[in-house]
């Protein structure tokens, strides 16, 4: 590790630059606005999206979950990232539809040839909301402990999960941050603009000095954003209020100064019916996590609804390698192929959803389609696998093999309102080829509780990840970080070397041509030779809104971002 550091510092590097400027990108996204705005990605500020903004109002938002912290960098759900990015910023802003990174508060960067250090151009005009000054110095210290944590405040360290092998920030003068790796970290580009959960959005100085503790007092968190905080009152509501002075928004959206609306109220109201009730009856302008039943019935009433697959990986099953009966790759196999996924589209999902095709979602670059092989639904050849690896039915027709049941535990999240009932048609359909797919399917908090004991106790973790970039299968499925199958060297039949070379060569490059390669022989090893993951269907954010309200943007990582949303009457 040391004579890789020593090398790249006595190299001369070659700098790939990206001399990006706010007048250069709107010129870019004209043509791509138009398909996003259908997509409810769009700016809100055009004219065909319901006329000219109007200013002022409050937006009443419901969610199926809550925010626990007002701190944006300790978030893991998807309350908490969407709340999180409308009061703070990041350094850039990936195009929804085409992944492109773009500025946002960096004007331009650069990176060099191993892909070790990354230097970015900072604004020279953007405050925090305590009036003091976003520079280098921030960029710093956020890193640093959005990274490393700190144990003496009790924040705890997020580094593993979004920028592995970093070494330090430079601050060579006040608007140039040199962020540096360990080894080539292709992906942190795009981690630059990354939106989803424990996003690592800029909070002032005086912000990082408070505890965990003191950081849940929401006029303490302090940020760049369009919106500060009003109030936060745990499992009912948090209140946005505009941030006054604001005029860096990505020039993407093509948005001047501050938000148009006033206010924004998140209300938590965890059943469907009531969220539906609620839009109804007026008390609500709008809501996300609408239930599938509710879709077709809001749009007849009046209400838009619109939608945004979420990027990364699909809803998936990560199978456990390490665990009977998934250390046997003929089960594995067989869950693959042994149910129905017309099925899953017709009795499950809407048009807001797709069946799952591969692990990576398909607006991600590097997707390749498997349905047609490992990912169809023949229950014959699922049946003929575990006949051939001594699986034979038993009088109440579940397999078994030396005595033992074969008995599949699925550990999955709520969070979701499609998730339990694809579980449940895909259980229906195992069980006709002899596999007893037993559920539990929790809360975010309980969830997260027995990951912990995953790698012993659950066959199967149902999940997904948000990341618009193909080294979202290096993140979540190397062996050397997130692990997604607990591979070991007395993995059967597994080269576990074979998987990390192949899953880390996706952070060597920035080729795209290279890239998608890289991806493709990815998802061979993960779905194909070593069936280590059972894809199930990708995940989509909904959202249902009264037909006053205009612009809320999603974003590369299905987050919503409210700097342009108004509602016609201001009110």
């Amino acid at each position: 590790m040391s004579d890789l550091r020593s090398s790249i510092e006595r190299a001369t590097p070659r700098r790939k630059k990206w001399p990006w400027v706010a007048g250069a990108v709107v010129v870019l996204l004209i043509a791509v606005s138009g398909v996003a705005l259908t997509r409810g990605v769009g700016s809100g500020d055009r004219p065909a999206a319901g006329g000219t903004p109007v200013r002022g109002g409050t937006l009443r938002f419901a969610l199926i979950d809550y925010q626990r912290s007002p701190d944006p960098q300790w978030g893991t759900n998807y309350a908490e990232s969407l709340i999180g990015d409308n009061i703070t910023d990041k350094l850039t802003w990936q195009d929804p539809d085409t992944g492109e990174i773009t500025p946002w508060l960096a004007t331009s960067w650069e990176y060099d040839k191993d892909l070790t250090e990354f230097t970015f151009h900072l604004r020279t005009d953007v405050t925090f909301s305590d009036g003091t000054p976003f520079d280098s110095r921030a960029v710093k210290a956020n890193f640093d402990q959005y990274v490393n944590g700190d144990e003496k405040l009790g924040i705890l360290p997020n580094g593993a999960t979004l920028m592995p092998g970093y070494l330090e920030t430079r601050t060579p003068d006040e608007h140039t941050a040199v962020i540096r790796f360990k080894k080539p970290l292709a992906s942190f580009l795009q981690a630059s603009s990354f939106t989803a959960n424990a996003g690592p959005g800029f909070l002032s100085l005086s912000t990082l000095k408070l505890s965990a503790k003191d950081r849940t007092d929401p006029a303490k968190v302090i940020g760049t954003g369009p919106f500060v905080y009003e109030s936060w009152k745990p499992q009912v509501r948090t209140v946005l209020v505009k941030r006054k002075g604001y005029h860096w928004a990505p020039p993407a959206l093509r948005h001047k100064g501050e938000a148009y609306l006033d206010k924004i109220v998140f209300n938590t109201i965890p059943e469907a019916s009531v969220r539906t009730g609620s839009l109804e009856s007026g008390a609500l302008d709008a809501t996300l996590d609408v239930g599938t039943t509710d879709e077709k019935s809001l749009a007849d009433q009046g209400f838009t609804i619109i939608h945004r697959a979420v990027s990364g990986t699909a809803i998936f099953f990560n199978l456990n390698s390490q665990l009977f009966p998934t250390d046997d790759i003929a089960v594995r196999r067989a869950i693959q192929l042994g149910w129905n996924r017309d099925a899953l589209r017709k009795t499950v999902l809407t048009d807001s959803y797709s069946v799952a095709t591969s692990v990576l979602e398909p607006s991600v670059l590097g997707y390749a389609d498997y349905s047609g092989s490992v990912l169809k639904y023949d229950p014959r050849q699922a049946e003929q696998l575990l006949e051939k690896a001594g699986w034979k039915e038993g009088p109440d027709g579940i397999r078994a093999k030396d005595g033992k049941k074969l008995v599949v535990k699925l550990l999955g999240i709520n969070n979701l309102v499609v998730n339990k009932p694809a579980y449940e048609s895909i259980q229906q359909d195992l069980k006709k080829t002899g596999i007893d797919l037993q559920l539990t399917v929790l809360p975010i908090p309980d969830y997260a509780a027995n990951v912990a004991r995953a790698k012993t106790d659950w066959n199967i973790t149902a999940a997904n990840r948000s990341r618009n970039d193909p080294a979202v299968l290096n993140l979540q499925y190397s062996p050397l970080l997130g692990n997604g199958s607990y591979l070991t060297e007395d993995s059967a039949g597994i080269d576990v070397d074979e998987v990390t070379t192949t899953l880390g060569k996706l952070e060597r490059t920035l080729d795209p041509t290279a890239r998608k390669q890289y991806a493709r022989a990815a998802q061979d090893l993960l779905l194909d030779k070593y069936a280590l993951v059972n894809p199930v269907y990708n995940p989509s954010q909904v959202i249902a809104h009264a037909d006053h309200v205009h612009g809320i943007v999603f974003d590369a990582q299905s987050r919503n971002h409210f700097v342009n949303t108004w509602k016609n009457n201001g009110k």
